[in-house]
């Protein structure tokens, strides 16, 4: 299907607690992973490093020990305390795999910079480690799992704040888990995982959890990042012609969403990697040097590497991984070239959040434009879980109040405003008497500030506004989705476990 008719619509995070949104529906969903699965099997006309699509796939999946022929959907997200609008990914990735007998994966992704790394619950947030560097690391893989010391600490205050709820968190169930993997200290990244990942089993999801960093070490990762960065004249340009016709079509006027343009100067071109010294912890935004019919990559210590376009895939995957290895290095993907490579490479459908499948509309017109092929579809889901305490509290429509006290404003001039509109209307702009009457309206108007119909609004209002404060930390969709209890967890699989069916 041509982009020009491809339809992507403007999806919302649901209002209404444990509302679901899953795009395209799911049947269609469960047609394209197998459409996908067919189609990026016989692919043969796409390469990288002269290394046929089906090929670096099959490699790929053997590296997972994943079968060829088996369905793989997934998801991925960055290592963090996600919220349950990332997490429903799972319950749909999990019951998508059953009803296609294949597999669903979770991409835990540790090479982004740290956040949402604070355990928060109405009235109280602490980090989940008490590694200091929680604020400063270059990426999240680089912090350490927290000490028993601090779980205790978590567990103490998380115990005392919650003793008068009505159920129990399922977060005390990670903090438990985090607790038994602290004494092997772990990085961070690698706890969360397991630990949530042993609360999803024991809910029923069978999903594999992986950490993404290994597999930027792996041959067709390594034939990937060396396939565009061999070809980074033409691949830059399609990048950023992919990013101005997303920007173009959505009326966009910054070039910084949604995200920058890789820089095309005479001689340098940014990579659309990040370069990580595993040494000493930190990144760069590289950029390759042309030479000869390929390009360079040039490390502070002096060392160089040649990306040739014409070096066979399987060398280029030795020659790139002997270089990063002896310089303790490592090229990180950014979110775009992240999802590329994971679209054509290794699932047969991938599930995004909201934001994800925004970025991935720019991911299809440069995979149309880059590989000449068709991209395979993609899909999106979240849902809404509020704290079950906000199920009992009546939400105020503080908007509502505000729109009425605007109206209200000009209804206590009854006619005498409508009489003063008009004759403002039919005065020319910028009168000396046009502006005359429109000071005289608004003079009325702030003397009628003591009306008995406004004194009553403020009132009002300002009970509004505290009711909204007061109920906004039970509305937070973006909490912990441990800090649900394990029933209404296991509700919304049933909820998507149904839809797919």
């Amino acid at each position: 299907m041509s982009l020009t008719t491809r339809h992507y619509p403007e999806w919302k995070a649901p209002a209404q607690d444990q509302e679901l949104l899953i795009w395209p529906p799911p049947a269609t969903l469960l047609r394209q992973t197998r459409s996908n699965h067919s189609a990026l099997a016989q692919a043969s006309h796409v390469s990288l490093q002269k290394i046929t699509l089906p090929e670096l796939r099959a490699s790929m999946r053997k590296y997972l020990n994943h079968p060829n022929d088996q369905p793989l959907i997934a998801t991925g997200h960055q290592t963090e305390l996600y919220h349950a609008g990332v997490w429903a990914k799972h319950a749909l990735t999990n019951a998508a795999a059953a009803k296609l007998d294949g597999v669903a994966y979770h991409i835990a992704v540790d090479t982004d910079a740290p956040k949402h790394l604070q355990l928060r619950w109405p009235g109280e947030s602490l980090p989940i480690t008490d590694d200091d560097r929680i604020s400063t690391a270059a990426w999240s893989g680089q912090l350490q799992s927290p000490t028993p010391a601090h779980l205790s600490e978590l567990q103490s205050h998380l115990k005392r704040a919650t003793h008068d709820w009505m159920f129990k968190p399922a977060a005390g169930d990670v903090l438990e888990s985090l607790k038994k993997l602290a004494m092997e200290t772990p990085p961070l990244s690698a706890a969360i995982v397991n630990a949530t990942h042993e609360l999803d089993w024991s809910l029923g999801l069978r999903h594999h959890a992986i950490l993404a960093s290994p597999i930027f070490m792996c041959g067709p990762f390594l034939i990937f990042a060396h396939e565009l960065l061999a070809n980074a004249v033409r691949f830059s340009h399609e990048y950023n012609a992919a990013l101005d016709e997303y920007r173009r079509f959505h009326n966009m006027k910054t070039t910084m969403r949604p995200m920058p343009d890789l820089f095309i100067g005479e001689e340098s071109i940014e990579a659309p990697f990040w370069l990580d010294d595993l040494s000493d912890g930190t990144r760069t935004r590289p950029s390759v040097f042309a030479r000869d019919n390929g390009f360079v990559l040039e490390l502070v210590n002096g060392e160089e590497f040649y990306f040739d376009p014409g070096m066979p895939g399987w060398d280029a995957a030795q020659s790139l991984r002997a270089f990063l290895v002896k310089n303790n290095h490592r090229l990180a993907p950014r979110a775009l070239t992240l999802t590329l490579f994971l679209r054509l490479c290794l699932v047969d459908n991938f599930v995004h959040g909201i934001g994800g499948g925004r970025y991935d509309q720019v991911t299809d017109r440069l995979i149309e434009a880059y590989f000449r092929m068709d991209p395979p579809a993609f899909a999106v889901s979240t849902a809404t879980m509020y704290l079950p305490q906000a199920l009992i509290r009546e939400r105020v429509c503080l908007p509502c109040v505000v729109h009425e006290g605007h109206q209200l404003k000009h209804r206590v001039l009854g006619e005498e405003k409508i009489s003063l509109v008009r004759q403002i209307e039919s005065l020319p702009r910028h009168s000396l008497e046009r502006g005359r009457l429109f000071s005289q309206m608004h003079t009325k108007l702030r003397g009628e500030q003591q009306h008995p119909m406004l004194a009553n609004w403020k009132a009002r209002f300002e009970q509004a506004q505290t009711a909204e404060a007061e109920n906004q930390v039970y509305f937070d969709r973006e909490l912990f989705y441990a800090m649900q209890p394990r029933e209404r967890l296991l509700s919304l699989i049933a909820e998507y476990q149904a839809a797919v069916e």
